[in-house]
């Protein structure tokens, strides 16, 4: 097949929550784009970034883990998976090597299968000790166009990735701007940041049943920008721990937030953060799609 137009195409990363899909994307992107943390199901969106290489566009889908709650917002997160698995080009299915093979790696390899799509398994997290004594590849991972193992911390194993991941994608044109990263608003991209700052600030129970909206977002300050954010819970007693003791915690949030934004958009950033109680947030879907999550 000639190259003579390039290649393009879109490839999901896809897996269970905690798998590593966001440190992976970031990795491959060469600066942060994903919020990481920690905690499982931080994730809340497809996210897409973009490489632009010589030759060819990578169009990579940062998706939810697949998860199985019956919520409204658990329900749409499992719509973003769908619709990732169902339009990629080329899938990559990560496998936490400790936590080895799972019921939802089966049901997305099935699901990739049937669309007849190339499969890159990638076992995850090879820096983390006792990663590289374990089994690879599962037996039950059959069909797969290759099976690598890689760190995205430390960079091992995501070169030879990103090659099997371009010989497979298909000969098209760039479809966005070679300087262009991602597709999502900088308005998203900082309510993002705020939201990991949370994540790392509060206590376990909190941080699932919290969003971020950024309300005003204003570039006109010559050198430096200014946002308005709301922190929202369900709860009263949410908005307390939120909140903290003489506002302690949300003022740790907001100076973890502000140094990850002035990252983001290379300016000085001036943050004005304020918790907000919205009951039920996550059962409207109105406000899941206002929100950026559906």
């Amino acid at each position: 097949m000639s190259d003579a137009r390039g290649r393009a195409g879109v490839v999901a990363l896809l897996g269970p929550p905690n798998a590593g899909k966001s440190t992976l994307l970031n990795r491959l992107l060469g600066e942060k784009l994903a919020i990481v943390s920690h905690r499982p199901q931080t994730t809340r969106s497809r996210l897409l970034g973009i490489l632009s290489l010589e030759g060819a566009q990578l169009l990579l889908l940062d998706t939810p883990g697949l998860q199985r709650g019956s919520r409204l917002l658990d329900r749409v997160l499992r719509q973003h998976v769908d619709e990732a698995a169902g339009d990629c080009d080329v899938a990559v299915l990560l496998v936490d090597l400790l936590a080895g093979w799972r019921g939802e790696h089966a049901e997305l390899l099935a699901r990739l299968a049937r669309r007849r799509v190339p499969v890159l398994l990638a076992g995850a997290k090879l820096d983390l000790p006792g990663a590289r004594g374990a089994p690879w590849p599962p037996p039950a991972a059959g069909g797969v166009a290759a099976a690598l193992r890689l760190s995205a911390r430390t960079g091992e194993g995501v070169a030879a990735l990103l090659r099997e991941i371009r010989d497979r994608l298909p000969e098209a044109r760039p479809l966005f701007d070679p300087e262009q990263l991602s597709d999502r608003p900088l308005r998203f991209l900082a309510a993002e940041r705020v939201r990991e700052a949370a994540f790392e600030e509060l206590a376990q129970e909190i941080p699932y049943c919290l969003a971020v909206e950024v309300v005003g977002f204003d570039e006109s300050s010559p050198g430096r920008v200014r946002i308005a954010a709301h922190l929202i819970v369900e709860r009263e007693s949410q908005k307390r721990i939120a909140v903290g003791t003489g506002g302690a915690v949300v003022k740790r949030i907001g100076i973890r937030a502000r140094r990850e934004i002035e990252q983001l958009v290379g300016a000085p950033v001036y943050l004005d953060l304020r918790v907000k109680v919205e009951p039920r947030w996550s059962r409207r879907r109105g406000r899941l799609e206002a929100l950026g999550y559906a």
